[in-house]
Formats: structure tokens, sequence, C-alpha cells
């Protein structure tokens, strides 16, 4: 099992939800985490788990590259 960070900026959350969709059956078998309104919108599209950082202008993109940095996340 690996954890997945997911991260879209406004104008892709779309892409993001339709390309979660796509590889939907692969990804339940992963730890899924993302920023926090692409967490929230993945989720309620979906039906996904993924666990929300902070939004990112909040600072979940450095949340993010902390957890990548440190070992945390694997892709």
């Amino acid at each position: 099992m690996k954890t997945i960070a997911l991260i879209a900026h406004d104008h892709k959350k779309d892409d993001m939800i339709a390309w979660c969709l796509k590889h939907e059956r692969l990804l339940t078998k992963h730890r899924l985490v993302g920023t926090g309104t692409t967490a929230r919108l993945v989720t309620e599209k979906t039906g996904l788990e993924v666990y929300p950082y902070l939004s990112g202008p909040l600072g979940g993109d450095q949340q993010i590259g902390a957890a990548i940095a440190t070992g945390k996340i694997d892709i």
C-alpha cells in the first residue's frame, strides 16, 4: 500500500475527479491524501476516502511537501 497525494488547481479539479473515477479500482488499494478542497471534492464525487490536509492557500501544499520530505507520502 502506498500513500498517494492528490492536489489539483481550481481549474483542474474536474480533471482530477475524472482521473480518480477512471482509476478508482487501483486507488482503493492505497491511502489517499489531498489538499482540503481537492480531498473533499474527490471524496464527494467518487466515494473514495481521501484524508484532507489544509486547503492549499492555508498551508496544505506545504503540509504535503513536508510529508513527502519525511517519507510519509510515496506518490
